[in-house]
């Protein structure tokens, strides 16, 4: 079992920066692709960004490609989205996610763990 604890979510303005980590439970993080997931209000749950187990792959769903960077430390079992320029229509609950599998499967499949979300609100 794998368990996924966010951290960083919080209210911002247009244009702001903000960072989430997940911190995963267990010696098997470095198996793992990690991926953050958003849902906003309303809406189903979508990809934002994966990235492959040593960290050489990403990819990132259109609408954050340039502004969001996903990043690991696999000493540290952590994963992190930096995010930058947030724009209101980036509100939404943040889920970390982890696959024993592919970055590429796990962003066309989903993950098979997932934290409990922390709410990202970009308002003025």
């Amino acid at each position: 079992q794998v368990r996924l604890v966010e951290s960083g979510g919080g209210l911002v303005q247009p244009g702001g920066s903000l960072r989430l980590s997940c911190v995963a439970s267990g010696r098997t993080f470095s198996s793992q692709a990690m991926g953050w997931f958003r849902q906003a209000p309303g809406k189903e749950r979508e990809f934002v960004a994966v990235i492959s187990r040593n960290g050489d792959s990403t990819y990132y769903t259109d609408s954050v490609q340039g502004r969001f960077t996903i990043s690991r430390n696999n000493a540290k079992n952590t994963v992190y989205l930096q995010m930058n320029s947030l724009k209101p229509e980036d509100t939404a609950v943040y889920y970390c996610s982890a696959k024993f599998s592919t970055a590429q499967v796990m962003r066309d499949m989903g993950g098979d763990y997932w934290g409990q979300g922390t709410q990202v609100t970009v308002s003025s």
